[in-house]
């Protein structure tokens, strides 16, 4: 079984490295950037949220921190435009980290229903601030050292990063679930109080937990930034950001290892497709909502764990079926 799972990620990794030497269409090259990029930080996010159970709504924060680290580090530093520009990835999610440390220990000391309040206000404060400091750039944004690649190969140095990060935080988020670190930030899920009378550090478990989140959104922001080229506090602190990739864990399967992945996959490639190919800017919104309100119905715990479900249900069925099949047929050889 385990064999099995290894090769299927083998399997995925080869399709995914595979992809832009064989679709060449830089408009489906940049759908798949994004596509990688959402699936990390859905994945990310999953690794606090999802196995600890506090919903986190205020992740744009490390998303847009990571953003501007990148934009204001390669400005003042006067960096030249090109791939060197990368090395600021890793500060930017240090950076988004490092905002985490106080804003968990603030947010953290609450439970769960008050922490989705406390992180919504977090990111509007963050929001507002950036729009209203000078050194933002405000509303008119800041421009970052201009990449003079080609067009027909500008998506792919991004694409490979973006796919660098997803294997990171797949790694990271399946040591962590596998660890005892992982088990007690299932063990708040299931009952914080309970685990607090069996000696979990409760506070430094969910703020470790926390940060090591912060640092992979940070680090796509940083990405996401250097792929525009130019950043505006509008569209790096994002409300819609925050929600998508809550969405997207919830709609694979929130809680497991490859359910963000495969609803962030869906979703923002399915998303960007329908906004690039049609000029009904809020037709992806119906059709999406649509999709949302069919799998909730019918698969509450998301894809993966439907299609898991099933397949061991029907597996049970069928090794029953056998069992009872040679329980006759041994009856009917004594008689």
């Amino acid at each position: 079984m385990l064999k099995t799972k290894r090769l299927w990620w083998v399997l995925a990794l080869g399709v995914f490295a595979g992809f832009p030497l064989v679709v060449t269409n830089p408009s489906y090259q940049t759908i798949a950037f994004y596509s990688l990029l959402y699936m990390a930080c859905a994945a990310s996010w999953n690794m606090f949220s999802g196995y600890s159970g506090y919903i986190a709504l205020g992740s744009g924060v490390f998303y847009g921190s990571g953003a501007f680290t990148m934009a204001l580090i390669s400005i003042h530093t006067h960096m030249a435009p090109g791939a060197a520009m990368f090395w600021l990835v890793p500060v930017g999610g240090l950076v988004a980290a490092a905002f985490a440390v106080p804003l968990g220990w603030i947010g953290l000391r609450v439970r769960r229903h008050t922490f989705v309040v406390i992180t919504i206000a977090f990111f509007f404060i963050f929001q507002n601030a950036a729009i209203n400091f000078s050194f933002t750039g405000g509303t008119a944004g800041l421009n970052l050292p201009f990449i003079t690649w080609g067009f027909s190969y500008y998506d792919l140095p991004f694409y490979y990063v973006a796919l660098g990060l997803v294997i990171f935080i797949v790694i990271l988020s399946a040591a962590v679930r596998r660890s005892r670190f992982g088990l007690q930030l299932m063990a708040i899920r299931d009952d914080e109080d309970r685990a607090l009378g069996l000696g979990v550090k409760v506070a430094a478990v969910k703020l470790t937990g926390f940060t090591m989140s912060a640092f992979t959104i940070g680090m796509a922001g940083a990405v996401y930034a250097m792929f525009l080229g130019q950043i505006y506090p509008q569209f790096a602190f994002d409300p819609m950001f925050d929600l998508s990739i809550a969405m997207m864990a919830f709609f694979g399967g929130m809680g497991t290892l490859v359910g963000p992945l495969v609803g962030a996959l869906i979703l923002e490639s399915a998303q960007q497709y329908l906004t690039v190919n049609f000029s009904n800017g809020s037709l992806y919104l119906i059709l999406l909502g649509g999709l949302f309100l069919i799998v909730f119905m019918f698969m509450p715990q998301g894809i993966v764990v439907y299609v898991r479900d099933t397949v061991t249900k029907k597996a049970a069925r069928e090794k029953a079926a056998v069992a009872s099949i040679d329980l006759a047929m041994a009856e009917g050889s004594e008689t």
